[in-house]
């Protein structure tokens, strides 16, 4: 039995309070909120040679669940034309598909967090535009949440990816867990659902790094994984380079966990401690043999193996303080261009 959620709480609310609801400077009618049971949240980033085939495959695949849904567009910056694209789809489907459209490229999770900012449904389901995550599983997500989980993973069958991509992924979830004891066995698909409590406690957390699947994780009561199918890219590139995704994994060990300033701290102790040692040891050396003839180079070698230790601990130390920064300066984590939507009043 699920816990009591944000959207249920609409309901009961529906009949003391007025009937609008306000998200930031948005308003949406109460009953609008009230009868939308799925949300399904795109964000896009020059998608323009797959959004076509996407847009009628997502479309197909919730028609058929017979339940009332909308779908969320965020146009990360896009230099190719899936801006264009994406107000077509409202223009077809005004009811049910709505557009942001950023003014720049801020990222797919900020992407993903504004588009939580504004949606409407009981359970919200996360898709990358690519297609390598057949829209068609969407279902499978559903069945898990209203068997009572409430943040529900999905985990890369088949995954078609290159190898690098693979194992590096594997890698990065060990790594994670021990470092931040999140357990998630595909931390890259973007292929899941959340119930609307959890968004609502993302957004009102406004973070400015956030990696989404392990913040939910930790928010969620009851989370799951399941299986789901994945396919080759049909057209484009990833977006995500080597850069890209050393930066999101700083994003979620510096978030997380405080291990990696730990470690350190211990691994600072144990060189002090053998350091000492080590001199101790010189000096009797001295006193008994004499001075070394020819041990320059060993003590070059020491001394630039901890200072390379040093400084990769001052970029860790770095790492932190830069996201401390980031959240006391208070700047907008995006800027949004444009909502094409349509609200009723």
């Amino acid at each position: 039995m699920r816990g009591c959620s944000v959207y249920t709480a609409f309901r009961c609310f529906a009949t003391l309070t007025p009937t609008l609801y306000s998200t930031q400077s948005y308003l949406y009618p109460l009953e609008l909120m009230t009868k939308i049971y799925l949300s399904v949240v795109v964000p896009v980033y020059n998608e323009g040679e797959n959004l076509e085939n996407l847009y009628q495959r997502l479309t197909a695949a919730l028609d058929k669940l017979n339940k009332p849904y909308e779908i969320i567009f965020t146009n990360d910056g896009s230099r190719d034309n899936s801006g264009a694209i994406l107000n077509e789809f409202h223009k077809r489907r005004p009811e049910q598909i709505r557009v942001i459209h950023f003014n720049g490229n801020f990222g797919q999770h900020m992407a993903i967090m504004a588009a939580f900012e504004r949606v409407r449904g009981e359970v919200i389901v996360t898709l990358d535009a690519d297609l390598q995550n057949p829209p068609e599983e969407i279902a499978k997500l559903l069945a898990a949440y209203e068997a009572g989980y409430d943040y529900v993973g999905g985990h890369r069958k088949n995954r078609q990816d290159n190898w690098f991509r693979r194992y590096a992924s594997k890698l990065n979830n060990l790594i994670r867990y021990r470092i931040t004891h999140i357990r998630m066995d595909d931390q890259g698909c973007m292929l899941r659902s959340y119930s609307r409590q959890i968004v609502d406690l993302m957004v009102a957390s406004n973070e400015s790094s956030a990696f989404i699947p392990a913040q939910a994780y930790k928010l969620a009561g009851n989370p799951t994984e399941i299986e789901v199918e994945h396919s080759a890219r049909a057209a484009g590139t990833s977006k995500y380079n080597f850069y890209r995704l050393l930066r999101l994994n700083f994003d979620l060990m510096t978030g997380f966990s405080l291990v990696p300033l730990q470690m350190f701290t211990l691994f600072g102790m144990v060189v002090s401690l053998l350091s000492t040692l080590f001199v101790v040891y010189m000096f009797i050396r001295r006193i008994i043999v004499g001075p070394e003839a020819q041990g320059l180079f060993t003590l070059f070698a020491i001394l630039y193996f901890l200072v390379g230790i040093a400084l990769m601990g001052l970029g860790i130390v770095g790492e932190y303080i830069g996201r401390i920064y980031q959240e006391v300066r208070k700047r907008p984590r995006f800027v949004i261009r444009e909502v094409v939507e349509k609200l009723d009043h």
